[in-house]
């Protein structure tokens, strides 16, 4: 009948099936209850000029399937139906509108003829106005209200048409104008509706695109994209709400912190490549079942956090310390590379060491700290001494920054001495600090407050001044020392005002050695890299300190530009002639041969000590033995007595 594009019966979506379903469930019950008073009001006006089989008979068996039809759809109202449900459903409902539909249209016609005017008129009434309500309450299902229309409008409106009487036929041609303009307003209702529910599928497709996105964005937030673990935020996001719940049921906690020992050299030897699938096998082996809750998380770099959520003791958690240092330690076997690293942790206990989430984390890396300086590659619970030393690190701290540096600061000089000539080649500036209000501090107590709260670069600058104004007095035959921290070599801007103060001391920079350690290069290798040769093309001389009580990893030596190694005065502590500390200092000695280095041994402090040297070739040591450290003042007397002196002379005097 109708060509244009939205009369065509496309074949409909699951979203618009399920929509149909929604709809017809509130609608058709309404139609059946419709067709049955109607039904029964028909009935009624013929119940005694018709035969029963018309009146109740017939009638009733349509009733009854209309009743049946009409509970079906009452159920449908609260029942969640799957797409091959609903389709089932509406087939059934097409169907059932076909044969319902011809099925009341016949015994309208069939009940005509026994009713007088006003019975007729009825049956038209009853055909035309039921119709036109089914026909609305269908008006979601396109094909069910074209054939219902086409059943019980079009038939009896051609009757009416046909039937000879003006008034009938009036009546047709009304049903006939009232039959277009009703389909016409079907079938836009029914293109809206299809509309309307392609567009809330694409609202809700793309709601949950948004929502998909939402969800990877907030995963990605929440996790590491090297290893997989959670990351730093959601590893303080649950702090968080471990301390709250702990705080609210009265229980305890532990927070921990790990920190890979000897990563860098591995990454700097091998490759980031390398470094990133051992930080990933040392997630997994955190990871592991260690016979605790444990929630891991990377913090950055090669640092891991941990959350233990339950009440340990201080025993328990060295346990657990051991048993993840013991994991951390074992090889990284890789094809064609096998690494070796190992981990320090510290602990912290809630409520013990703090009440507050970041404070117990900063409890817990203070005692990661304590770890690796005093015990690395083992545990370290925070206890009471170190909440001690912390309270005494901050009033260091306080006082070093409120400190007059003319005033409370002095430098002392320690003698770097040629045990083949007996002669000083040298001194090492050392830092001297006294207090107004804490007294004589030592420093191996204010330089490491120092450099964690960043003061160390406002008074390098200033030390450093001062040495090479003393240095000015010296034989132009002896050599300045002076140590860098982490923070000078980390700030471009920092080493810019070394070089001036070098430039404006009338100190040749051929006397003078910076010392650095392997702490301050491993901090960030690059940029120590590019200010160590700013340094080395001014002309001075660039030092390793400390050499052995750290990675001690070659590739520092051979890609830094690296004049000279400082034995650690560690392992001078009870040197034996059979000791394997000996063996590694007579290692490093010829290490030092080879590439053509100068070596200091740190920390010789007694003749034996010394006796054991000098058959490894030792040449320069540094200690107690010959002087201990001098105010600058007495240097000029030191040299002139060393010349004046002979050297078993002067070491007794050291």
């Amino acid at each position: 009948m109708f060509r244009l594009p939205w009369f065509r019966p496309d074949p409909p979506t699951p979203e618009l099936l399920r929509a149909q379903v929604r709809a017809f469930s509130r609608q058709v019950p309404m139609m059946y209850a419709l067709v049955l008073v109607n039904t029964i009001a028909l009935s009624a006006t013929h119940l005694h000029s018709s035969p029963a089989l018309l009146t109740l008979g017939f009638p009733g068996l349509l009733g009854v399937i209309s009743l049946a039809r009409l509970m079906i759809w009452w159920r449908a109202r609260k029942t969640v139906i799957d797409h091959a449900a609903a389709r089932r459903l509406l087939r059934q409902t097409l169907v059932f509108a076909g044969v319902l539909g011809c099925g009341f249209t016949c015994w309208a016609f069939a009940l005509f003829p026994y009713g007088d005017a006003f019975g007729k008129a009825h049956v038209v009434f009853y055909m035309a106005i039921t119709a036109i309500g089914c026909v609305f309450c269908m008006m979601h299902m396109r094909a069910a209200a074209l054939l219902l229309t086409a059943i019980v409008v079009g038939p009896i409106t051609v009757f009416l048409l046909v039937s000879g009487n003006p008034v009938l036929s009036a009546i047709g041609f009304n049903m006939a104008l009232v039959a277009v303009t009703m389909l016409v307003i079907l079938l836009i209702s029914y293109r809206d509706f299809s509309r309307l529910v392609e567009s809330r599928r694409g609202l809700e497709e793309r709601q949950a695109e948004i929502q998909s996105l939402s969800d990877d964005y907030l995963r990605l937030a929440n996790l590491d994209v090297l290893t997989g673990l959670p990351n730093r935020r959601q590893f303080f996001a649950r702090l968080q709400r471990v301390t709250d719940a702990a705080a609210v049921s009265g229980t305890r906690f532990a927070v921990g912190v790990i920190d890979l020992d000897g990563f860098k050299p591995v990454n700097d030897a091998y490759g980031h490549a390398i470094g990133d699938k051992v930080l990933v096998e040392a997630g997994d082996r955190l990871s592991r079942d260690h016979g605790q809750p444990l929630f891991v998380a990377r913090l950055g770099g090669d640092e891991y956090g941990l959350i233990i959520e339950a009440d340990l003791d201080a025993e328990a958690l060295q346990r657990l310390g051991a048993d993840l240092c013991a994991a951390l330690r074992e090889p990284y076997c890789f094809p064609g590379v096998t690494a070796q690293v190992s981990g320090s942790v510290g602990f912290a206990v809630y409520p013990r060491a703090a009440a507050a989430p970041e404070l117990l984390y900063e409890r817990a890396d203070y005692a990661l700290y304590h770890a690796k300086q005093n015990v690395r590659g083992a545990a370290v619970v925070f206890s009471a001494d170190h909440e001690t030393a912390i309270k005494a690190s901050g009033l260091i701290e306080q006082a070093l920054r409120h400190a007059d540096m003319d005033a409370e600061f002095s430098l002392a000089f320690q003698p770097l001495v040629d045990i083949k000539s007996e002669r000083t080649v040298g001194f090492e500036a050392l830092a001297r600090w006294t207090s107004p209000t804490l007294g004589v501090v030592s420093p191996g107590d204010f330089v490491p407050v120092a450099e964690r709260s960043g003061l160390i670069a406002r008074m390098s600058p200033v030390l450093l001044s001062w040495a090479l104004k003393a240095a000015t007095t010296w034989p132009d035959d002896v050599r300045l020392s002076f140590n860098l921290s982490a923070r000078d070599i980390a700030s471009p801007e920092q080493i810019a005002r070394i070089v001036a103060i070098i430039e404006q001391s009338g100190v040749a920079p051929d006397r003078i050695d910076l010392e650095i350690t392997e702490t301050a290069v491993m901090r960030d290798f690059d940029q120590a890299a590019r200010s160590l040769a700013t340094l080395k093309a001014l002309g001075v001389r660039i030092a390793l300190d400390d050499f052995g009580a750290g990675y001690s990893s070659l590739s520092y030596v051979h890609r830094l530009p690296i004049d000279k190694l400082k034995i650690d005065g560690s392992f001078m502590r009870g040197l034996q002639a059979a000791d394997k500390r000996r063996a590694i200092v007579k290692t490093i000695l010829d290490l030092c041969r080879n590439l053509g280095l100068d070596c200091v041994v740190e920390g010789v402090e007694a003749p034996e000590q010394l006796a054991l040297l000098q058959p490894l070739g030792c040449r320069v040591v540094q200690g107690f033995l010959f002087a201990r450290p001098m105010p600058g003042e007495q240097v000029a007397g030191y040299l002139a007595a060393e010349r004046d002196a002979p050297g078993e002379e002067l070491r007794s005097a050291g």
